[in-house]
């Protein structure tokens, strides 16, 4: 689906990946299906699949119907679906947005094959090897860094056929900022490789973005007619879809800066005693005291109070909770259901989760705490996103004119 949403800009402007378009479209309904078709027929064992039952077996029928009647529609309309213009140098902003659509393609294929690889090692050796997280983190993350520096690649890059001095002028300006900003990230302790790649990767792109948007206000503001706020407003507003697309890329920077937190993720589990003390990162947590209340018949709850402080600062109190709920099972016995209640303290720095885990026989109280980085970022890029979305599909009053406009032309010559 994203891939389409890159290439029908292509198709657009350059009437070309007709073709390709199509199979994308194609693609990402099967796909979705076939992501409906594994949770209702019970084939893959997940917390988000359902019972096996007979639903699956009807979705199955109907997957199978669209790829085939969808493959029929292709292959007989190919004529219609001619491009008139075809790909004039490698060296291009279509030959970049053709590349990113094949990454795209392959991070899709990288998911459905660690998805369905339980299901395909079960048929052929006849036993079922399940593909856990770090398969796909390692796939992922390079294909993820990669798309990520397509993001910035891409709009430096001119349409058509870009020359080689064009191309060296566009690029230097955030060249020479990324490498200003991946020196001032390694002074400021990040020495791993992929942290490392990744911060710069996220200046390279926003250098890009903002070089993109200055240039932008420069050009509207040059006549003398707009000043720069008025320029930079109509700049985003008469054309939405182009910088709501690089509002868009602002936001997924954010996140990438969020994902790249998870690198320096720290957890550490814990029995305390009232007044014992553990350490995770700069936080020192001491246990102070549990309080247990019955609120009603069904219901067992326990809240614990820790004393959370950084660096020998007092930050608060946390309030994690250990509740027991009471159900009845099959045969009338009232079952036991324990779940917690997470305590959170949250900064754009990191966040600090602490899990009130059991309350031992002996007074003690089991916790486990985790210092996970940047989450907040990661919020906050698709909170950004959410915004570009909606700035991208805003109606615009010009572009309705000029769809009328050319069917009344259409209609006269008719």
């Amino acid at each position: 689906g994203t891939a389409f949403l890159h290439s029908v800009m292509i198709q657009e402007k350059k009437d070309m990946l007709k073709v390709w378009n199509v199979i994308l479209v194609a693609t990402t309904f099967v796909l979705t299906m076939f992501g409906t078709f594994i949770t209702r027929s019970g084939l893959i064992s997940s917390v988000h699949s359902f019972g096996a039952s007979t639903v699956g077996t009807y979705f199955g029928v109907f997957l199978m119907a669209v790829m085939v009647f969808s493959a029929y529609l292709i292959i007989t309309r190919l004529p219609l679906l001619k491009s008139k213009n075809e790909l004039d140098s490698v060296l291009s902003r279509e030959a970049s947005f053709m590349f990113n659509n094949l990454i795209l393609m392959g991070a899709a294929f990288a998911v459905l094959w660690g998805t369905t690889f339980p299901m395909i090692s079960e048929l052929v050796r006849g036993q079922k090897i399940t593909v856990g997280a770090p398969f796909f983190n390692e796939v992922m993350v390079p294909i993820g860094l990669l798309l990520l520096l397509l993001t910035g690649i891409c709009p430096l890059i001119a349409w058509r056929k870009a020359s080689w001095v064009n191309t060296r002028k566009n690029f230097l300006t955030p060249l020479a900022i990324t490498l200003t900003g991946s020196a001032t990230i390694w002074f400021a302790g990040i020495h791993d490789f992929l942290p490392l790649v990744s911060f710069t990767i996220c200046v390279f792109v926003a250098s890009t973005i903002g070089m993109e948007i200055i240039r932008g206000v420069r050009a509207r503001a040059a006549g003398g007619k707009e000043n720069v706020i008025t320029a930079f407003i109509n700049l985003f507003g008469r054309n939405k879809r182009r910088y709501g697309g690089y509002v868009i890329h602002i936001g997924v920077i954010l996140m990438f800066v969020g994902f790249t937190g998870a690198w320096y993720n720290l957890e550490k589990q814990a029995a305390l005693s009232p007044g014992e003390k553990m350490e995770i990162g700069d936080y020192t947590l001491t246990f102070v005291k549990s309080v247990h209340t019955q609120p009603k018949q069904t219901l067992d709850k326990v809240v614990a109070t820790v004393l959370v402080e950084k660096n020998g600062e007092k930050l608060g109190y946390a309030l994690p909770e250990r509740n027991i709920h009471y159900t009845k099972d099959v045969r009338g016995n009232m079952s036991p259901q324990p779940t917690s209640e997470v305590a959170i303290h949250t900064t754009y720095k990191e966040d600090l989760y602490l899990i009130f885990a059991a309350l031992n026989e002996d007074g003690s109280a089991t916790f486990k705490a985790h210092v996970n980085p940047l989450v907040k970022w990661l919020w906050l890029g698709g909170v950004i996103i959410g915004l570009g979305s909606i700035l991208v599909i805003w109606p615009d009053s010009r572009e309705r004119k000029r769809f009328m406009a050319r069917h009344l032309t259409a209609g006269a010559k008719a």
